[in-house]
């Protein structure tokens, strides 16, 4: 049985990293947050609309993924999936951004199924990229609120996973391992 693991959280507090090295310790794939391919294609200027493709392409590169993965039969060893951002993330963009959220992304939150979410937090340090919005720290605290507030108020578990790479990388190892059990 898949098990999907998503991780989430404001901008550049490590999720590609996260799922980067996850998938190379439990020896399985991860989905790319199609959100960072959108905008270096298309450009750094989006509009509501856009948000709504962005939503799509991701959930396209979930389903992708999720066809790829082979079908694990034994219930001792599941295959894991990790995923870079869901429908939380572009729920989050839409409302931080436009004030509204589109109400096909609403009904992706509500179908889509996970089995855990590492929520990623904003004690790492801001690094500046082309497509990053929000160095100040208010910003990044209120986004991660959001977040949080998310993760409380829906029935998946979740893990806030925070502390330096090497840290992050053995919460978020614990917290899937109890997957299994």
């Amino acid at each position: 049985m898949l098990k999907k693991v998503v991780i989430i959280g404001p901008e550049s507090t490590g999720k590609s990293t996260l799922c980067a090295k996850l998938s190379a310790h439990f020896k399985s794939e991860w989905v790319k947050e199609y959100a960072r391919e959108y905008l270096i294609a298309n450009g750094t200027y989006y509009t509501f609309e856009n948000l709504l493709e962005v939503a799509q392409g991701q959930i396209d590169r979930e389903e992708f993924a999720i066809q790829k993965m082979p079908h694990f039969e034994d219930k001792k060893s599941p295959g894991i999936l990790f995923i870079d951002t869901d429908m939380y993330v572009m729920k989050v963009w839409c409302e931080f951004v436009f004030n509204q959220c589109h109400h096909w992304i609403l009904n992706k939150i509500v179908e889509r199924k996970y089995d855990l979410y590492l929520l990623c937090n904003i004690d790492q340090p801001w690094i500046k990229d082309e497509l990053r919005e929000y160095p100040d720290l208010v910003t990044r605290e209120k986004l991660y609120h959001y977040y949080k507030d998310i993760m409380i108020n829906q029935q998946v578990p979740w893990v806030d996973i925070s502390g330096n790479y090497e840290k992050r990388l053995e919460e978020a190892i614990a917290a899937v391992n109890e997957l299994h059990n």
